[in-house]
């Protein structure tokens, strides 16, 4: 069900009451020197009552008066406002700067910063992009990104950045309607996560990826396999220009999705086509088809029955024989995805055990250059699109992202927090106080949708500008002339490489030999066991 109801709001409306009440019933009894806690408690109900009927601020409307206390521990000195910004609420320290300038560009406060750097340049991990002395005067419109391969006729023309997945039923209704609002007003694309579409994704119109899990939410059979027919309903709604076939994310790679009961609402278990009070967990794998053939026709009949719109598969890079398994089954059944999602190991989710959350899937970066690399490899490059999901909130992560191999990126953390998230650890509880992870009515109702609509379409304004910006500042015009070798690390004291020395890059069409010794010695290993036909190990 849908949680117990917050009873912020109704104990500021009691102690309000009785504030108005109590001093003149006193001064009634006891004379008319009691009416002088008038001056203490008639500014505390117009604060909080000017709390209540703000728009702008959600912790204040869901905590009357007592929603100060956060904003008044920011406002005592910088160092306590970054530390509530970063610390993930539990005291452990995260990327300073990428979460203060969300906020910011949400809100659109100023975000350059006085006194330079605040990062040891000399540290290891330390990373920068090289400017030029010619830098490009980069005003214009940001380019668009095709998605399509050759067997898609609805191609789309994507922006550099979107919304990751992020269903509803993990997020609250009107999470959705602001995130789906600033995505039609920027123009960028709202993946629906596996939840399926819902009323709150079509409402605004802004486009969406409609992402189908193991559940098959939205396009499911009562025994909860994959009903063909219902996904075409849904797949040929103007809204959807994209399906994506999610086989993992990065927070659970190998795990079902799930959604704890307390989330729940009737609304939800409608759309899902699952029963009230009971966790729903996904299967971990799909039962729509089997091995990597199987992989290509399913995506084969999903751009069928879609009419021709792209569609494509988001994995975490797990064993690298089973996607070298697929990119042999595209060579040898000649259907190819239209796109590519690759989810890192490091990513985030409302609700995942520990050890997957830490210890299972690759981290972006390496999965990202190894499927750039595979695609390259086998010469299928050309007809994919490969989008990086995860950890982006600047614009020099998208640098980053498309300098070691993406066509475009999503973010799911950097969105939420443009809604409002302030990170308090809650979204599994059904106690998000932001409103934003949670389905209690009481918590969603502080969230003003067109105050947070704005607040998207804001921060995806100014962060994809700060792209360009950077891209201009090192001398390029277009983002596909970014390059490995445009990214600095810093290795150790007295060492830096760039990326193209960091890690190897394959020749176009390197894997695509008989001759195992003629392939790359590091590859030859996954190579030899992967199978078109099946993820399990060759013989």
């Amino acid at each position: 069900m849908a949680g117990p109801q917050h009873p912020a709001r109704k104990i500021f409306v009691a102690c309000a009451v009785v504030g108005l009440l109590a001093p003149g019933a006193m001064a009634a009894l006891w004379g008319a020197g009691w009416l002088s806690l008038y001056a203490l408690s008639l500014p505390l109900v117009a604060v909080g009552t000017l709390d209540m009927v703000q728009t702008r601020h959600t912790i204040r409307r869901n905590f009357p008066l007592i929603g100060h206390g956060r904003y008044l521990m920011e406002a005592i000195r910088p160092e306590l406002n970054q530390y509530f910004i970063e610390s993930n609420w539990d005291g452990r320290p995260y990327h300073r700067e990428a979460r203060s300038i969300v906020y910011q560009r949400a809100k659109a406060q100023l975000d350059t910063r006085p006194f330079g750097t605040q990062q040891d340049v000399y540290g290891v991990g330390y990373e920068w992009m090289d400017h030029s002395m010619v830098p490009a005067d980069l005003h214009a419109e940001p380019p668009r990104i095709r998605i399509g391969g050759p067997d898609c006729t609805q191609p789309y023309d994507a922006s550099l950045l979107n919304i990751s997945a992020m269903s509803f039923g993990s997020l609250s209704n009107r999470a959705v309607l602001a995130l789906n609002g600033g995505a039609a007003r920027g123009g960028f694309f709202h993946n629906t996560g596996e939840g399926s579409i819902s009323d709150h994704h079509l409402a605004p119109g802004g486009d969406l990826c409609w992402q189908i899990g193991t559940g098959y939410f939205g396009c499911r059979r009562p025994d909860g396999g994959f009903d063909v027919d219902r996904f075409e309903e849904r797949a040929r709604l103007p809204n959807v220009k994209l399906i994506e076939v999610k086989l993992s994310q990065g927070a659970k790679p190998g795990h079902g999705g799930i959604l704890p009961a307390a989330k729940i609402t009737p609304e939800i278990a409608s759309i899902r086509g699952v029963p009230l009070g009971q966790d729903v967990i996904s299967p971990p794998a799909h039962t729509a088809f089997d091995g990597p053939a199987g992989l290509l026709r399913f995506v084969a009949l999903l751009r069928e029955r879609s009419g021709g719109k792209p569609v494509g598969f988001k994995l975490c890079v797990g064993k690298r024989r089973e996607f070298l398994a697929i990119c042999k089954a595209m060579v040898s059944t000649g259907i190819t995805p239209d796109f590519i999602t690759v989810d890192g190991g490091e990513g985030g989710t409302g609700a995942a055990p520990l050890e997957f959350t830490d210890h299972v899937g690759a981290p972006l970066i390496d999965g990202l250059v190894f499927v750039h690399n595979a695609l390259i490899g086998f010469a299928l490059r050309d007809r994919i699109k490969l989008i990086a999901s995860g950890k982006v909130t600047m614009g020099f992560d998208i640098a980053k992202r498309l300098a070691l191999g993406a066509d475009l990126c999503t973010s799911a953390r950097a969105m939420m927090m443009a809604v409002g998230c302030i990170q308090a650890l809650r979204c599994n509880s059904n106690h998000c106080p932001a409103g934003v992870a949670t389905q209690d009515p009481e918590l969603i109702r502080g969230l003003d949708v067109a105050d947070k609509t704005e607040r998207v379409y804001r921060y995806h304004h100014n962060t994809v500008e700060s792209f360009m910006e950077l891209l201009g500042a090192g001398g390029l015009h277009h983002p596909d002339q970014l390059r490995p070798w445009h990214i600095k690390r810093r290795v150790d004291l007295t060492e830096v490489r760039h990326y193209a020395e960091l890690y190897d890059w394959l020749e176009p069409g390197s894997l695509r030999t008989d001759d195992e010794d003629a392939l790359p010695r590091e590859w030859r290993r996954a190579m030899k066991m992967a199978s078109a036909e099946t993820f399990a190990a060759a013989a």
